[in-house]
């Protein structure tokens, strides 16, 4: 097992033994082998596609097998398995309509000089399942994917980015959102990977891409809840619980807690989002229903402290899975992509399931608590726009601080907090994703009206955040780099990758990132980074603050 995808990964290196996040060296392998066979199907994919033939159901595979190798989503051996066999149908269909076969493949790319440091540089477009697909799996390594470390490093961040974009782009493809061109640079983009001919700039260039393609996913996925729930508006949302039964979603998918709702309705169950979730009771198509009750709990990582004091049902919708402690298991249901190994899963959209165990299970106490304000999505914000924009003119706003991102268990994570609670009262604070768990909370007040915490949403919503910026930067009329503002980043797992890909592609500069930088950067390439972007790791929040404030 080798696997440094994420930002908790064992001693800022790599997970070897078992992976910090609850992974095991059979899952690990298990998914390795399934990147593999996914550069291979992206291959044939990429031939069709020239001869101007595709396949919806390649496609659309493509973003399940590369979520299903994000951070925190399938932990489930067995189920694994099965993905790793559908990978091989759709290989054969993508062969089929490219008019190749494993056989002959060899003999269309003689010639093809071998850059790899093991294997030959057909590995990926030879890849056929084998019995033993854990030992197959164990025979993969990151180093396979180049020689050249800096050329590795620029492979694998077009890869976790793929996978980050994979993520939305399934959340968007639920909402009946897709884009030919994104489904081609998935298919080509992987592909590439399998070619020894390319060097370092071409994978530079095909990772700043992956963020371009990135920003469509992320406005499809938006429009896609707009359509269907309507524009985010500033909403309370309760942090306590009401008396009664009640079930508990946690993840992202927004689709799946509206088709959970439908399915409650007057039936005596309150329903409570976690992490992500939080963002949904700012839709109008979403909060309408009355038993949308309220919030429970924190970012994902505190999941095994927090789960235990809820007593209904429980159900993971995308990634952020840990592994479910005994006092709560048989509570547990998982649904799509999200596998864990003893804990029931639900294909499809029938929720009987989950609402049998929750009416089976205690009530939740009549317990109200404190109100926090959610709903600030592009649209809210750019509604008060004019009274922001004078804020800044008269001086009574000095400067804009987007503080967000991923949380994470690791150590170094109350920075976020402190930061926040640092930033001058002539400051507004942006935040989205699961990292402004750390100070969300809390109370910053208001300048003249305007909260200065807007709570934007989930990660994907960092869409919102960039047209917000893009709106303001034409408003002074100036570049989104001379805005008064700074982006304070914490990530953890792929998703958070291909966002700032999408960033640098839009050539925002002085992102600070941390809690600790990518140990799948290679030196070379983070200068790079450093010399283009200006990007650099946090320190403490007094010396990063002087630094940007003076």
């Amino acid at each position: 097992m080798y696997c440094h995808q994420c930002e908790q990964t064992a001693k800022g290196v790599a997970c070897n033994i078992s992976g910090v996040c609850g992974k095991q060296p059979e899952t690990a392998a298990l998914q390795d082998n399934l990147l593999q066979g996914l550069r291979g199907l992206a291959w044939y994919a990429n031939e069709a596609r020239k001869q101007g033939k595709r396949d919806p159901e390649v496609d659309k595979f493509m973003l399940e097998g590369l979520f299903a190798t994000v951070t925190n989503v399938d932990f489930d051996a067995k189920h694994l398995e099965k993905v790793i066999a559908r990978c091989y149908e759709m290989e054969k269909k993508a062969m089929a309509l490219a008019g190749t076969s494993c056989c002959g493949i060899g003999k269309l790319v003689s010639g093809i000089k071998d850059a790899f440091k093991h294997g030959p540089p057909t590995a990926a477009k030879d890849w056929k399942p084998t019995g033993d697909l854990v030992k197959q799996g164990e025979a993969y390594s990151i180093e396979d994917l180049h020689s050249d470390p800096d050329v590795r490093s620029a492979i694998e961040i077009l890869i976790y980015g793929l996978k980050g974009m994979a993520a939305y782009a399934h959340h968007a493809l639920i909402q009946g959102k897709t884009d030919e061109e994104v489904s081609a640079f998935f298919h080509r983009a992987l592909a590439a990977t399998c070619d020894p001919d390319l060097g370092l700039m071409d994978f530079v260039g095909l990772a700043m891409e992956c963020g371009k393609h990135n920003l469509t996913v992320m406005g499809l996925l938006n429009q896609g809840h707009i359509e269907h729930y309507g524009k985010p508006e500033p909403t309370k949302v309760n942090l306590g619980t009401r008396a009664g039964k009640g079930i508990l979603v946690t993840g992202h998918d927004l689709k799946m807690l509206e088709e959970l709702l439908k399915q409650t309705e007057g039936k005596g169950i309150n329903i409570y989002t976690h992490g992500e979730m939080l963002p949904a009771h700012a839709y109008p198509g979403l909060k309408k229903y009355a038993h949308l009750a309220g919030n429970f709990g924190g970012a994902w990582q505190d999941q095994a402290k927090e789960f235990p004091e809820f007593p209904g049902a429980i159900i993971f919708n995308t990634n952020c899975i840990q592994k479910p402690a005994g006092s709560y298991i048989d509570r547990v249901f998982t649904w799509d992509c999200v596998s864990w190994p003893g804990v029931k899963h639900i294909d499809g959209w029938d929720f009987s399931a989950v609402i049998d165990k929750a009416l089976a299970c205690p009530d939740l106490p009549e317990a109200p608590g404190k109100e926090i304000l959610v709903g600030f999505g592009h649209d809210a914000v750019l509604g008060v726009a004019d009274k922001v924009i004078e804020a800044v003119k008269t001086g009574a706003v000095k400067h804009f601080f987007l503080i967000g991102g991923c949380d994470g268990a690791k150590p170094g994570r109350n920075y976020y907090t402190e930061f926040a609670e640092k930033v001058p009262e002539d400051c507004i604070i942006l935040t989205l994703a699961c990292g402004k768990y750390r100070f969300n909370k809390l109370d910053f007040g208001d300048i003249g009206g305007i909260p200065r915490l807007l709570d934007v949403g989930q990660c994907n919503d960092a869409y919102s955040a960039i047209q917000i910026a893009i709106a303001l930067a034409g408003a002074f009329e100036c570049g989104v780099n001379d805005l008064p503002l700074s982006l304070i980043l914490s990530w953890y797992e792929q998703k958070a990758v291909v966002i700032l890909l999408t960033l640098l592609h839009l050539g925002i500069k002085n992102i600070k990132l941390g809690p600790s930088l990518p140990a799948f950067v290679s030196p070379n390439v983070l200068n790079y980074l450093v010399e283009n972007f200006n990007i650099a790791p946090i320190s403490t929040p007094e010396a990063d603050l002087k630094d940007i404030l003076g």
